[in-house]
């Protein structure tokens, strides 16, 4: 039951070890993320608004409707309501001054005139990343030549990902790491909100993708920003989605992950930067990146 006085389901009972493990193996199965019985507290905040739309009294109910056939569309529900989808404009700025003072001009010596340069924001959520790097690429646009550049952000979730497409963010969000030189730059005042500008629109695409999924559809990039994901997962699970990045990488392409984040002890196929955090280059170990398949239209 709903209590309307708290707005939060009334828990007319225990989750079940049964309807936990039902939760449980849903989130592994398609997002690969990882919920512990220390994380019940998180199942029972994020899901209150899914139980209140179906009429369901408790997650218990919820397990039992999923168990049923046709439940397809409420299981994706599920997953993109456990999602994590905070992001904000230059989060944690250290990669971004790294790619704007290190990558970018290194990548953009080591390609012939004419070549374009695909970087990949691997949780885009609602774009503020990939639109970071479009605003980088933007004032740096002298020095990259005529090399281009092609930005896909991609995400599981989808609202967040028509909030990225439409570019439209809330005052609230554009104080949270944009410079206000950028803001004034790149932005209009839409009522009580901000819209991008086109230019720094069309410099990315966003795709619904799941990083589980087979990655060479989305084509070699020479950068993949995947900051904040891999905390989510357990180690089998890192260890597939980041060979599974190294082999869709030039092999002088760069992974930036966030700052409790690594690749040691899980996978040989990055190396860590000398005097750099978060940021690995593809290692030469194995064999040779698989070609990769052409980049589909989202």
């Amino acid at each position: 039951m709903i209590n309307p006085a708290t707005k939060s389901p009334a828990i007319a009972a225990p989750l079940s070890g049964a309807a936990f493990a039902t939760l449980a193996t849903l989130l592994k199965t398609r997002s690969g993320l990882i919920v512990g019985q220390d994380k019940i507290y998180l199942l029972e905040t994020r899901l209150v608004n899914i139980l209140r739309k179906e009429k369901l009294a408790d997650l218990n109910a919820l397990a039992e409707r999923l168990n049923r056939p046709g439940a397809d569309a409420l299981a994706r529900d599920v997953v993109e309501a456990m999602t994590t989808n905070e992001s904000f404009f230059f989060r944690d700025d250290k990669p971004f001054q790294h790619f704007r003072t290190d990558a970018m001009p290194r990548l953009v010596a080591a390609r012939p005139p004419g070549a374009t340069l695909r970087i990949w924001s691997a949780a885009a959520s609602s774009g503020q990343e990939a639109y970071s790097l479009a605003m980088i690429l933007a004032e740096n646009k002298l020095a990259a030549g005529d090399r281009r550049f092609e930005i896909v952000g991609t995400d599981i979730a989808r609202d967040p990902l028509a909030r990225a497409r439409e570019g439209v963010y809330t005052q609230f969000e554009v104080q949270r790491g944009l410079p206000v030189q950028l803001l004034m730059k790149y932005f209009k005042k839409e009522d009580t909100s901000w819209r991008i500008s086109q230019t720094i629109r069309q410099m990315a695409q966003f795709r619904e993708f799941n990083l589980l999924g087979d990655l060479r559809p989305l084509g070699r990039f020479d950068v993949v920003f995947c900051r904040n994901v891999l905390i989510y997962f357990d180690q089998a699970t890192k260890t597939k989605v980041l060979e599974a990045m190294a082999a869709q990488m030039a092999p002088d392409g760069l992974l930036y992950l966030g700052g409790a984040e690594t690749v040691l002890g899980i996978t040989s196929r990055f190396a860590p930067l000398p005097g750099e955090r978060g940021v690995y280059g593809v290692a030469t170990v194995g064999n040779e990146n698989r070609a990769a398949l052409p980049l589909r239209s989202a």
